[in-house]
């Protein structure tokens, strides 16, 4: 599945609050080596440089596309093609960052473990996952994937991806390397201009996997059926604007 840079900031800043918030609760008044993993277009990078310089500042992806995005962005920066399946620190890192990446990996908990052993001492593994399967703009996915001349193609195969699994179970998976986790959630508010605008947020992230399955020749007809769904769920306010919730959990562990 290929990812559009352009779509993925058509809602920059509101993609990068989260980032911002999870940023502020680093621990570490400087870095030697920091990697941004699922960098995307260099958002989440630009933040970190910021804080800390661009010194031993890279990003990571498996996207062609972001990477582009991401090197056009900040072009005295090193940004690096590999799989977050399998890939790990050559030396240890200070800062391993990711903002919202990890919840397209259902075997994350494992790949945090050996995170953490790529860590320096006292380094830190900050993660941030949208937590929102539950919202009615990813059931309107399923029902709308579930209503159509493409409801086949979905019966034989879910694009739904996993569940996160609850706060306990993050801390006691990582507890053991680590000198102090914490772990929170925030849930989002983002006024937005109306339904439409909201399934042009998720046309760049959850609604990508429903598009490609359903295929290019139904694309139309499924983003028509799921925007009536979207507008159903989410009532106009006083202004005209619609209010998108968005639950996301963070996670920052120290090392011992």
């Amino acid at each position: 599945m290929a990812w559009s840079a352009s779509q993925y900031v058509k809602f920059e800043d509101e993609r990068t609050r989260p980032a911002r918030d999870l940023l502020a609760q680093v621990p570490l008044r400087s870095v030697g080596r920091a990697v941004d993993l699922g960098c995307g277009p260099g958002n989440s990078t630009e933040l970190i440089i910021e804080r800390y310089g661009a010194e031993g500042v890279s990003g990571l992806d498996s996207d062609v596309n972001m990477l582009e995005a991401a090197r056009k962005r900040l072009p005295g920066s090193a940004f690096v093609e590999a799989d977050l399946g399998s890939w790990q620190p050559t030396e240890p890192a200070d800062l391993l960052f990711a903002n919202a990446v990890f919840q397209w990996l259902p075997n994350h908990l494992d790949i945090f473990e050996r995170l953490m052993d790529g860590l320096s001492e006292g380094g830190v593994l900050a993660v941030q996952m949208p937590d929102n399967l539950g919202e009615p703009l990813h059931l309107a996915m399923e029902e709308t994937a579930h209503a159509g001349p493409w409801k086949a193609a979905f019966e034989a195969k879910s694009v739904r991806r996993q569940p996160l699994a609850p706060p306990s179970t993050y801390y006691s998976r990582l507890i053991a390397k680590a000198a102090r986790i914490d772990i929170w959630h925030t849930i989002y508010n983002h006024p937005m201009a109306d339904a439409a605008a909201i399934v042009e947020w998720v046309k760049g992230t959850g609604l990508m996997p429903y598009l490609a399955h359903a295929g290019e020749r139904h694309r139309e007809a499924f983003l028509a059926d799921y925007l009536e769904r979207v507008e159903r769920a989410y009532p106009k306010l006083s202004d005209g604007r619609v209010l998108l919730q968005f639950p996301r959990i963070f996670m920052v562990a120290v090392k011992k």
